[in-house]
This record gives C-alpha cells, sequence and structure tokens, in this order.
C-alpha cells in the first residue's frame, strides 16, 4: 500500500507541476496580433491530384 500512496502523490505532483505550467502560460503570455496574408491562386497548376471515386476532388 505504501508503494501506491507514493505512486499516486507522485502523479498528483506532476499534474499539479503541468497544471500550473499552464496556468502560468495563460496569465503571463499576452498574444501579439498580426496580419496574415495568403495568396490563394485561382486555378490549379496541373500538378494536384483530384478524388475522382469518391466525389471529393477538385476539378478546374
Amino acid at each position: 500500500m505504501p508503494t501506491l500512496v507514493r505512486l499516486l502523490t507522485t502523479l498528483g505532483l506532476v499534474v499539479a507541476v503541468v497544471l500550473a505550467a499552464m496556468a502560468a502560460l495563460v496569465y503571463l503570455v499576452e498574444p501579439v496580433p498580426h496580419q496574415v496574408v495568403i495568396d490563394v491562386p485561382l486555378r490549379l497548376d496541373g500538378g494536384a491530384a483530384s478524388v475522382s471515386a469518391s466525389g471529393l476532388g477538385m476539378r478546374p
């Protein structure tokens, strides 16, 4: 029984440390907003494979 108590205590401490680290990240780190620009091509070049058997493929 002492081994089980030692195991559960160790696991509890590890979980507490992980939760404390996550809480510290939430409270101390401020996100920096920035603009993201992604170019989306209007047509696919011939290199893209289409999935025609399931009907999910994109056809140009």
